[in-house]
Formats: C-alpha cells, structure tokens, sequence
C-alpha cells in the first residue's frame, strides 16, 4: 500500500466515537481514513446509554430520526434499598436542555449499524477493516501509520481505539488510575414476551449483592451484579450463575433468551496529555469511567465534537496548530469531574457490609421528598475557547423547538449545527465580519426580527435570555456558549472576540 496517498484525518478504532467522528469531519468536506483491527463489528451489546447532550450530538451527525427508532427514552434512574425503597430518584420529565430525552437507552450494535450506514454515505470516508495498527511515525508534517498490510499517511491522526489503546501505548502517554475498581458480572436478556419495569432503571443497593437492573434498548434488559468478596472470577462468569442471579427478576431460560454474560472491570482512569504532536486521543483511548453515572459512550462522543471543530479549523488553515491544544485543556477537567461524579455514586452503591448500607439508607431516607433529584451538571468549559469573563462561557446552550418557514422543528433542525450568533434582535455584522464568520461556519440567528427570522414556538429561548440576563450569545460547533452579551447591540462585539481567539490560538 502506497502512503504517498495523504488523508487529512486517520482515525484509529471503528466504534461509535471513531464513526462520529468521521462522520462529524466527512461532513466537513474532509478526507478521512478509518482503521479497524477486527473484519467484522462486534455483535453483542456494550453500552446502553445516552442523555440529551450527546442526543443533539447525533442530530448533528444527521441521524437522529434514525436512532429515534431505536432507543428507549428513560426520565427516572431510581435508587433502592434492599427492601425495595427508594433512596433516591435522579430525572426529570419531558426533554433535557438539548431538546431530546434525558436519558435514551439502546443496544450498542443497532446505534454502530445506523452511524455505520451514515459513514457509507460520505464519499470521502474511507473504511479499513482487518487492519491492525503496529506502528507511528509522526514527522512534524504528517504521521505515517503502518500496520502488517501496508501503512498510510495523514495530517492527523486521532486514537479511538478504546481501553486497550494501541495508539495510547504507542505515543507513550500513560493512563492516571484513580484507584477504584470493582469487578461486576454484566448480563444481557432479552425476553421473548414483552415485558414492563417500574421503574425502568434502577440501582440496588443491597449489601448482600449490589445490582443494577436497566433498560438494554427496546426489548432488552441488563442486568449487572457485583463481585462479592472472596467470590471468583471464574464462577461468576459462568452462565449458570447468571440464571441463578437472575431469577429474582422472573428471568428464567424458559421465557429469556441469555445475550450477553461477562465479568468487566469497572475502572477510573484518564489520561492527562489528550495530543502528542500529530496525534490525539479520544473516547475510551483516553478516559475509562465506572457506568454508574452512565456517561462512558457520552464522553467519549462528547469528545468527538469538541475535537471535530477544532480539526477543521486547523485543517482549512483558519486556526492555528496550537487550537489543538485546546481539545485536552477542555475535555480534561470535564472528563475528570465525570468520573469524579461516576466514584461517588459508586461509592453509594458498592457496599457490601450491612452496617454501612443501613446507615446510608438512613441518610437517604431522612432527606428524601419523593421528588425527582437533577444529575448534577458538569462543569462548563473553564478553560479554551470561551470568552473569559463573559456570563454563561462554556456553559452548554439549549435547544428547543421552533418555527420556521411555518414549520415546526427542532433548532438545529431550522438552522443547522456550527457557530450560530442567537439573538433576540438583528444582529448588524460589518460586511468583513459577517464574512469572517461564514468562513468557519458561523451563522446569525434572530428571533421575531424580519420575513426570516425563527419563531421561539413555546417561549424557552425568551425565558433563557431573561433569566440569564442577556439578548445575544454565540454558540459552539459543540453547543457550548463562547460567551453572551447583555445587549443584542453588543453581539458583533462576541464574533469579533471569536475571531481573535482563533487567531490567536
């Protein structure tokens, strides 16, 4: 194989960040190449879940009708006690922030098959199976990535090839292990009546066997049941202890069929370089998150729209190298209070001795309203391309429904996903600017001003303005607020802001 062929983007892992990403870039006009060590997509089921953030992620992707057909939406995640009662329960009803459901449960292979499908359709995506990478050789230009069939040349490379990383071990950065690792049986049913769970995912808290019990998508069920101390490995993983486990839950081989059963480590690690040189690294490549907060596939796509932008820029020679650097000073302390989040409510949850459960379950009880409890927000961007001191920087911006044309759809639906200057009033971009701001995508979206202006349908975009105090803010490619303006008049102040920081990157 000849590498004098050069891609703007080699991607490294074939699962669901590499493919958003590829999409996220090929959509861009840009020439990718994906490598794939295995021939064939892996069959069984890994993750289950997605919240509304990463939902608009796969909007932007254009398939977000298609994974509509696909998902379970879930507003509740239910905490028990041994006897069943709640301890707490995180949710809210109708759609999170981005103008999808909170939670979506699914099966890892249908949601690969839909991106996969989206891959096929971009040209200038360019899929290799069966190919294992063995070395990299980055020169300053480019990096050459070579494996037993051949090698190929690309601008950059980005490593989403999982835990195990080959590309992590070849650049040499190291995963920081916080120390807090169970092993946990993880098993797959699905039943071959249709059966309904109240609540539809739940945490057990029951020192005699901590269990999680969730949607696996429609149809399915995971089960995940913890190691106890002193039990082994090997007899956990056996399906016989499967059944046995499961038959609590009515799951019998009588009216299931068993998918999936395998012993993980749950682990906390991450690494602290996200690029050396030419090459970058996302998803699981650079972060592994225990699942109890459910957001081990959302930070790795979370990854992949932070990164996608960024690339392009830099690619079309609008940004700096240097923006690169960016991608890890944004990710890095959203990733580490991720899975900050994930050890605390593990810690909740992985108590096998009596005595500390039921005081936990006190605590719980005594406090507990019968209401639905906010997951705690993430961290904004603290650090990168914001506008430092503006109100709201970094924090992640809505979406909700409007009217266009005299249609109703979702906003990114009306406008499309990029830089887009939202304001209450028109904006007035000066000619050089306005054509700036087309150059990387950016667009100026005014609500109720003029023949072509969006119609705010239930009043949530008029609300968001008042309750923060201001009339414009410039949204990210990743939906994250550059920064606001108190004034629309002020609004062209934010893109000139914009272009200095991309310059000066």
């Amino acid at each position: 194989m000849d590498d004098s062929e050069i891609f703007d983007v080699a991607i490294v892992g074939y699962g669901p960040v590499g493919a958003a990403l590829a999409i996220l870039l090929g959509q861009r006009g840009h020439r990718v190449v994906v490598l794939e060590r295995y021939t064939e997509p892996y069959p069984l089921p890994r993750a289950v879940h997605y919240d509304h953030e990463v939902a608009r992620i796969l909007q932007s992707c254009g398939i977000a009708e298609r994974c509509a057909t696909i998902v379970e939406p879930a507003e509740v995640y239910e905490f028990q006690n041994a006897d069943g009662k709640a301890l707490v329960r995180f949710g809210r009803r109708g759609n999170g922030p981005s103008g999808w459901p909170q939670s979506s449960m699914f099966s890892q292979p249908e949601l690969e098959a839909v991106l996969f499908a989206s891959v096929d359709e971009i040209p200038r995506i360019e899929v290799r199976r069966g190919w294992a990478v063995a070395d990299l050789a980055d020169d300053g230009e480019h990096v050459v990535v070579r494996s037993a069939t051949g090698s190929v040349r690309a601008r950059y490379v980005v490593g989403c090839d999982g835990a195990n990383s080959t590309v992590r071990s070849l650049t040499g950065i190291t995963l920081e292990d916080q120390a807090f690792f169970y092993d946990w049986l993880v098993v797959d049913v699905v039943f071959n009546e249709p059966r309904v769970f109240d609540p539809l995912n739940v945490q057990i808290c029951d020192p005699a066997r901590p269990t999680t019990a969730v949607s696996g998508g429609p149809g399915r069920r995971r089960w995940e049941f913890m190691a106890l101390p002193g039990e082994s490995i090997e007899f956990l993983n056996e399906e016989a202890t499967a059944w046995r486990l499961l038959e609590r839950f009515d799951a019998r081989p009588e009216n299931a069929r068993l998918e999936k059963h395998a012993v993980y480590r749950f682990q906390a690690r991450w690494v602290e370089e996200w690029r050396r040189g030419r090459v970058l690294l996302a998803g699981d490549a650079a972060h592994q998150t225990p699942p109890f907060a459910g957001q081990g596939l959302c930070s790795g796509l979370r990854d992949a729209a932070n990164l996608a932008w960024k690339l392009d820029l830099v690619l079309r020679d609008l940004a700096p190298d240097a923006l690169l650097d960016a991608y890890g000073l944004e990710r890095g302390p959203s990733m580490r209070a991720v899975i900050q989040l994930a050890i605390d409510m593990g810690k909740l949850i992985c108590v096998a001795d009596p005595d500390e459960a039921a005081a936990r379950d006190a605590a719980f009880m005594a406090a507990d309203d019968g209401g639905l409890t906010d997951i705690p927000a993430f961290p904004p961007i603290a650090q990168g391309v914001i506008l430092a001191g503006s109100p709201n920087a970094g924090e992640l911006f809505i979406q909700a429904e409007v009217e266009a044309g005299g249609r109703r759809t979702r906003f990114d639906d009306a406008v499309g996903a990029g830089w887009r200057l939202v304001t209450l009033a028109e904006p007035a971009l000066d000619p050089d600017l306005a054509e700036w701001f087309a150059t990387i995508g950016g667009a100026a979206v005014a609500f109720g001003c003029g023949h072509q202006s969006l119609r705010d349908v239930d009043g949530t975009y008029r609300a968001w303005f008042a309750d923060h105090g201001v009339e414009a803010a410039l949204q990210r490619p990743d939906f994250s607020l550059f920064g606001t303006a108190t004034r629309a008049a002020d609004a062209p102040a934010l893109v000139r802001s914009l272009r200095a920081a991309l310059r000066s990157a």
